[in-house]
């Protein structure tokens, strides 16, 4: 995602579970990739206000007693704050699967010397 963001001329940070000072990083952007794979780990008040937030990572937790599936991102506190976000799950879901399925299709109409199929 950095790389094609940086292709479109964007100013680009890359932050991890161990930078320092995640929450004044994660202030600043106004895309906020999430790709930790810590539930929760980004808090809904460190995202500035009509960010876009993209949720990457998807983990397991226990809460109440039931099995939840959350992202990285404190989704209640960081709708409050968010332009938009996408949601988990259902929100990039579907493109981590469509995408393989769809180079594979590519990939085998190239062997055969086919064109590849368009998409919108």
């Amino acid at each position: 995602m950095a790389q094609l963001l940086l292709a479109e001329n964007c100013t680009v940070t890359v932050a991890h579970s161990r930078t320092r000072d995640p929450a004044s990083t994660v202030g600043a952007a106004d895309i906020v990739v999430a790709a930790v794979g810590q539930a929760e780990m980004i808090k809904g008040d460190w995202i500035k206000p009509g960010a876009t937030v993209i949720e990457v990572g998807t983990s397991r937790i226990v809460r109440d007693g039931k099995t939840a599936l959350v992202g990285d991102v404190e989704f209640a506190a960081a709708s409050c704050h968010a332009g938009a976000k996408t949601p988990v799950p259902g929100g990039v879901g579907p493109m981590t699967i469509m995408s393989p399925v769809h180079n594979t299709l590519v990939a085998a109409r190239r062997r055969r010397g086919l064109r590849g199929p368009q998409l919108c």
